[in-house]
């Protein structure tokens, strides 16, 4: 088993930074693909970013790219997403998880954690 929590979300303006991070335990971090997934109210849950378990490769929504940079600290056993210059759009419920190989469907992973509320005002 895995066990993510989230933190780092809240209320910010349009053009603001917010710095998510998701800390692990349980099983090996270093095993695991991590993914970054947020929640509209109404939409389906999307898949915004995901790295590979050594950090040498990151995976973009097109929503997001040039903005959102995804990261992750095998020592530290975090993943962060830093969320730049954000816009009313990128409101939503944000959830990182977990998987053993790369993917960005949601239903392929297998561990998530509770979500953090980001919400920009324009």
């Amino acid at each position: 088993q895995v066990q993510l929590v989230e933190s780092g979300g809240g209320l910010v303006q349009a053009g603001e930074s917010l710095r998510l991070s998701c800390v692990a335990s349980g099983r090996t971090f270093t095993n695991y693909f991590m993914g970054w997934f947020r929640q509209a109210p109404g939409k389906e849950r999307e898949f915004v970013a995901g790295i590979t378990w050594g950090g040498r490769y990151t995976y973009y929504a097109e929503s997001v790219k040039g903005r959102f940079t995804i990261s992750r600290s095998n020592i530290k056993n975090t993943a962060y997403l830093q969320m730049n210059s954000l816009k009313p759009e990128d409101t939503a419920v944000y959830s990182c998880a977990a998987r053993l190989g790369y993917s960005t469907s949601d239903y392929e992973y297998d561990y998530w954690g509770q979500g953090t509320q980001v919400t920009v005002s324009s």
